[in-house]
C-alpha cells in the first residue's frame, strides 16, 4: 500500500498528537525521515524493529515496506520530512553524495540514527531553524530554507556513515532467519522465489516460513515478492527500458499477468505510465523556461 504524496523537493510536517493511530504497512515513492521527540513508539520496517528514544532519526527509503506501532497513551511528538530522491542528487557531488543514508539503510539495517548528547543541540538547533524557515514567505525564504535542509543533510549523512562504521545495533530488534530470507528475496527478483524453493533453500519449514515472514514483515510471502517486483519495475520503466524487457528483468514469468499487475498497482499500464511521465516532465521543464 502506498501512502501520500510529494510534490516539490521536500516537505517539512511537525506533529503532535494523542490518538488511537493504526497503521498499516505501507510505502512511499520518496524518502521520510522522523524526528522522534516524545511517545512510545516502536518504529517496523522491512522487518526489523526499531525502539524509540527522544531525538532518534529513522531513515526510510523509497519504497521500503514500513509501519510505526504508537501507544496512544503517551503524547506522540515527531517531525516528519519527505525529500525526492533527485532534489538530494542534482545537489550531490562527486565526493559527496547526499542520497547516501537513504541508500545504504536498508541493506545495512542501518535505519536509525541515534545522535550522542553533544551531538543533538547541533541537530536541534538547524531542525528548529529548518522548520520556522518552511513557514516564511519573506525575500529568500526559499534559498534560506533549502540552504537549512542542505546543513541538515549533510549532517544527517556524516553521523550515518560513523554509525554505519561502527554498527551499532541498540533497540534493534530482528529475526536473523527472516533477514536472510528478506536479503535474498530483494537481491534475486527475477529467479526462482517460490515458497518450496525458499524453504528448501534456507532449510526452514513452508509454515515456519509463512508464519513468521508475515509477523516480521506484515505481508505474505507472495504479496511482498510481488509489492517488490513492482516496485523495481516502476523504477526501470521510469528509466527508459521498454516493459517487455523489464517484465524479464523483475522476475514476471508472463507479460499479460505483468500488465494486469502494474495497472492494478499504478493506475495505467507501463506504457501509458511512462508515456504520462514524459508528459509531466515536459509540462514541468515549460514551466520554468
Amino acid at each position: 500500500m502506498k501512502r501520500g504524496y510529494l510534490e516539490g523537493d521536500f516537505q517539512l510536517f511537525y506533529l503532535k498528537d494523542q490518538k488511537n493511530m493504526e497503521f498499516e504497512f505501507h510505502h512511499h515513492d520518496f524518502n521520510k525521515i522522523l524526528i522522534f521527540l516524545s511517545g512510545n513508539v516502536t518504529y517496523l520496517i522491512e522487518g526489523t524493529a526499531y525502539k524509540l528514544k527522544p531525538w532518534d532519526i529513522i531513515l526510510v527509503s523509497d519504497n521500503e515496506i514500513h509501519k510505526p506501532i504508537i501507544d496512544s497513551t503517551e503524547i506522540y511528538e515527531r517531525i516528519v520530512i519527505w525529500v525526492n530522491s533527485s532534489f538530494l542528487r542534482k545537489h550531490s557531488d562527486s565526493t559527496s553524495n547526499l542520497h547516501t543514508c537513504f541508500e545504504r539503510c536498508g541493506n545495512h539495517k542501518s535505519n536509525l540514527i541515534r545522535y550522542q548528547p553533544q551531538s543533538v543541540d547541533h541537530i536541534k538547533t538547524i531542525l528548529f531553524q529548518l522548520k520556522n524557515a518552511c513557514t516564511q514567505t519573506e525575500f529568500g525564504s526559499r534559498i534560506l530554507k533549502n540552504s537549512l535542509f542542505m546543513q541538515f543533510i549533510v549532517s544527517l549523512n556524516r553521523e550515518f556513515l560513523g554509525i554505519e562504521k561502527k554498527k551499532a545495533l541498540q533497540d534493534i530488534n530482528y529475526d536473523k532467519n527472516i533477514d536472510s530470507i528478506l536479503d535474498y528475496i530483494n537481491q534475486n527478483l527475477k529467479e526462482n522465489l517460490s515458497i518450496d524453493h525458499l524453504s528448501s533453500k534456507f532449510f526452514v519449514s513452508k509454515y515456519y516460513l509463512m508464519h513468521k515472514f508475515k509477523k516480521q514483515t506484515g505481508y505474505s510471502i507472495h504479496h511482498y515478492i510481488l509489492q517488490k517486483r513492482l516496485l523495481m519495475a516502476n523504477s526501470l520503466i521510469r528509466k527508459g527500458l521498454p516493459a517487455m524487457e523489464v517484465s524479464l528483468v523483475c522476475g514476471f514469468g508472463d507479460y499479460s499477468n505483468f500488465v494486469r499487475a502494474f495497472k492494478k498497482k499504478f493506475g495505467l499500464s507501463p506504457k501509458k505510465y511512462y508515456k504520462n511521465l514524459i508528459q509531466l516532465q515536459q509540462a514541468d521543464g515549460d514551466k520554468h523556461f
